[in-house]
């Protein structure tokens, strides 16, 4: 079942009186009823309350102020289904200003076969129990429609109202990590996904921005979405969820554009007789009380309204799936806070139907520790009545506190047990740890290499305790990130090693529990460059080095000549020639030794190969020609573009005889789109001995999504590679056929054509003012354009955005 998306703006709730409502804003507050529910023996609060069985007993009462002057009617109605109606005795008719139903309330028993159960208040009228009973019998799909929808969006309103309230929690601050890491928390346990763009904004603006940015959305929970396709038992309820955008100062507008919402109104409204028309309500519920919120103000007058309220639905019990946000984290009892990371049930942390929550120690004595769902923590923490049980735990209880301190692998554990309603159930079972973990030592096989980012192995007896990393060079002091590792009482921590000299290092380790942290030696070292070859082709004043930790390298000689690097190092190493640097003396075909200076001092030998000088080419001339010889209906300003559409002949002088077996390269300058040209298959043309002609149809060789910048450089027949050289810039352009303008020159003119996209904008003068841009995804064949002087318009191309380009069109009038 589809998720809605909800947005929810702070300075909107704070302003809800003051909005009328709209179809899709629940921001009217509505009366209250008192709800209980009891199965057997047990009797619980319908915020507790998370499905309703056949048998149970609720205990209704409305809530009215003793200034109550309209007499609302309570009817309580269940529901079996979208095709088969309830039978009368299904409604049960309770009159809110009966003094017996307001000190004592109404008891009401869930049916067998009951499907769904409704609330509906209503001003009392004559024949108002009687038309009511009508509705529903008469089309009950509407009303089970109406409860499964009510139900999921009361759900996401009180993960959503979780979410605001623990944001408003926070300080005044411009602390952005704890902004950050408390969004972070709550989003993880309610299953949200706030709008990351608000951190990119000063720490000051990010809380305003969370609560009231327009790009909040939700993400399945699996656990909300799973009651409510067990409350529509398959039955094909489609809850379309659209794009909310909140106003700001928009009032209590929990979702602006709600698609379900919408359609759940517009079918209530639809479902209304001359007496009564219905609007929804969402539900909020605390200990018993069913705070209602409306998206409609009732009125008293006919069509009077009937407010409809959605109760947990009858069904089997769906237990919570509550999951460890990390399977291998391990949670120390030693911290000053503790806290059960634990996600993918949402409803957890939103609602109250989970109560009674404890880590059981899975030890001989099984304690219980008492724990609370904080979503604001990211997940269920340890209370402070649990403090005293946890302190007996870790430090009195020798059974406990002789075990080893246990990691992922094994030892000490917790289950997490708890109510789900009326239902006892398991949570997961989790690794604890209740003494600091001893005996560290690394266990990583690969040196400690400086200058990068290292990951240090360590294993103990314990790693849930850890609460800081640092390595430390000196005097110099670097956090590392850690996790746990794929083995049992395994940690990796990773540290950045940028600015670390060689030599002494170790690791120290802050535990909560220990006074004193944990050390553990180590050394780090340079890693030895491992020179592979370098590489110059004859005439060159610039070679490539090629071998691992070039960075190391300083400078090359050969032959008394000195080469510096004039790139960054990557697999390869640039070197130029220094200036002062003596003439080279090379052959192709020689090899020679080459002695590399690395930065510490110490020199490597490399071998060095001359090669074959590289082909050279220089564009002498260019010719561009239009298909079958016609005139472009765009004149191109700049000389440098070339019409996918047209074909380019240029002409290339060589340094000497031209080898038949040279090639030209063309590409783009990004090298995405690329073409030989070759005298095999005739796209180089001798016209002399040093003179070759050069034939390119980019349409053929590059393709229909061709444009940008075009190079070409020559290739030899060994594959050496002349440099790049600037060819043209490829550009596309559409079909342009005429101008329609109406006689009415008030009116603008349209420009008729295809591939109309291929423009970036139209102007009726070269200076392009009041220009008509051609916005994105334009694929109509006509556009409408300023009206032109005469029967030249100008224009951009999408591919030269620069260029002013003039196009002269026949003009047709159009009356």
């Amino acid at each position: 079942m589809s998720q809605f998306v909800r947005l929810l703006s702070l300075a909107a709730l704070c302003a809800a009186t003051a909005v009328q409502a709209d179809p899709a804003r629940f921001d009217l507050t509505g009366p209250k009823v008192d709800i209980r529910v009891t199965r057997g023996s047990r009797t619980l609060p319908i915020a507790q309350v998370a499905n309703l069985q056949p048998g149970d007993r609720l205990w209704l009462r409305p809530e009215l102020p003793e200034s109550q002057s309209v007499h609302l009617l309570l009817i309580a109605a269940f529901l079996r289904g979208t095709t088969n109606p309830p039978p009368d005795e299904w409604f049960t008719k309770i009159e809110s200003w009966n003094k017996k139903v307001k000190e004592e309330g109404v008891f009401v028993t869930v049916p067998k076969d009951a499907q769904q159960a409704l609330l509906f208040l209503a001003p009392e009228t004559g024949g108002d129990f009687g038309t009511l009973k009508s509705a529903v019998r008469g089309r009950p799909g509407i009303f089970v429609r109406a409860s499964q929808d009510l139900t999921e969006l009361g759900f996401e309103q009180a993960r959503i109202e979780r979410y605001l309230a623990g944001m408003r929690q926070i300080p005044a601050t411009n602390d952005a990590k704890l902004l950050s890491d408390r969004s972070e928390a709550l989003a993880r346990t309610l299953a949200l996904k706030p709008n990351s763009d608000c951190f990119n904004q000063p720490a000051e603006q990010q809380i305003v921005c969370l609560t009231q940015s327009g790009n909040q959305t939700l993400l399945d929970d699996g656990h909300g979405a799973s009651i409510v396709t067990e409350l529509a038992n398959n039955g094909g309820a489609d809850l379309a969820g659209a794009a909310a955008s909140t106003a700001p100062f928009g009032g209590g507008a929990y979702s602006a554009y709600v698609g379900a919402v919408v359609d759940l109104t517009k079918l209530l409204t639809n479902m209304h007789t001359a007496q009564y028309q219905y609007i929804p309500a969402v539900a909020f519920p605390d200990t018993d009380h069913f705070n209602l919120r409306l998206n409609a103000a009732p009125s008293f007058h006919n069509p009077k309204s009937v407010i409809v309220i959605a109760l947990p639905g009858i069904q089997p019990t769906k237990l919570p799936p509550l999951q460890p946000g990390n399977p291998k984290e391990v949670t120390c009892l030693l911290k000053p806070e503790v806290v059960l990371h634990l996600q993918n049930a949402p409803l957890v942390f939103s609602t109250g139907i989970a109560h009674d929550l404890v880590l059981h120690v899975n030890t001989p004595e099984g304690k219980d520790i008492p724990l609370v769902a904080d979503a604001s923590k990211g997940g269920l923490v340890l209370t402070s009545a649990a403090e005293d049980s946890r302190r007996s735990m870790t430090a009195d209880d020798t059974s406990i506190a002789s075990k080893p301190a246990s990691s992922a692998g094994g030892g000490l554990t917790g289950t997490v047990h708890g109510q789900w309603g009326f239902d006892s159930f398991d949570g997961p079972t989790l690794p604890l740890q209740n003494e600091p973990g001893k005996d560290w030592k690394l266990t990583s096989e690969d040196g400690v290499i400086v200058g990068r980012e290292h990951a240090f192995t360590l294993a103990s007896t314990g790693i849930g305790c850890v609460e800081k990393v640092e390595v430390v060079s000196g005097p110099k002091k670097i956090n590392a990130d850690f996790h746990p590792g794929e083995q049992s009482h395994q940690l990796i921590a990773k540290a950045m090693l940028k600015d670390v000299n060689p030599g002494d290092l170790r690791v120290e380790l802050e535990q909560y529990g220990d006074q004193q942290p944990q050390q553990v030696e180590t050394k780090a070292y340079n890693e030895a460059a491992k020179l592979t070859s370098f590489k110059l082709h004859a005439g060159d004043t610039a070679g490539v080095l090629e071998g691992n930790s070039l960075d190391q390298v300083q400078s090359v000689e050969l032959n008394g000549a000195t080469f510096t690097p004039s790139g960054e190092p990557g697999s390869i190493l640039n070197l130029s020639l220094s200036k002062d640097a003596p003439v080279l003396k090379v052959k192709p075909g020689e090899t020679a030794t080459a002695h590399a200076h690395l930065k510490d001092g110490r020199t490597v030998d490399v071998q060095a190969s001359i090669l074959e000088a590289r082909p050279t080419v220089t564009l002498v001339n260019r010719h561009i020609t239009a298909p079958n010889g016609g005139v472009p209906s765009i004149r191109l300003s700049n000389k440098d573009d070339l019409p996918l559409s047209d074909k380019l002949t240029f002409f290339l002088k060589a340094n000497g005889a031209f080898p038949r077996s040279q090639k030209i390269e063309v590409a783009t300058k990004d090298g995405s789109l690329k073409t030989m040209l070759s005298f095999d298959d005739g796209t180089l043309v001798l016209q002399d001995a040093s003179t070759a002609i050069a034939n390119l149809d980019p349409s053929k060789a590059l393709g229909a999504s061709g444009f940008g910048k075009l190079q070409f450089r020559a290739v030899g027949a060994d594959g050496s590679q002349g440099d790049w050289q600037p060819l043209a810039t490829l550009v596309r352009a559409p079909m342009l056929k005429e101008i329609r303008c109406p006689v009415d020159d008030t009116k603008p003119c349209h420009l008729i054509g295809s591939n109309l996209y291929l423009l970036k904008a139209v102007a009726a003068t070269s200076k392009f003012d009041n220009a008509k841009d051609v916005p994105p995804g334009f694929g109509d064949s006509q556009l409408e354009v300023p009206r032109p002087y005469g029967t030249v318009l100008f224009v951009k191309l999408l591919d030269d955005p620069e260029s002013v380009n003039a196009v002269a069109l026949p003009v047709t009038p159009e009356f």
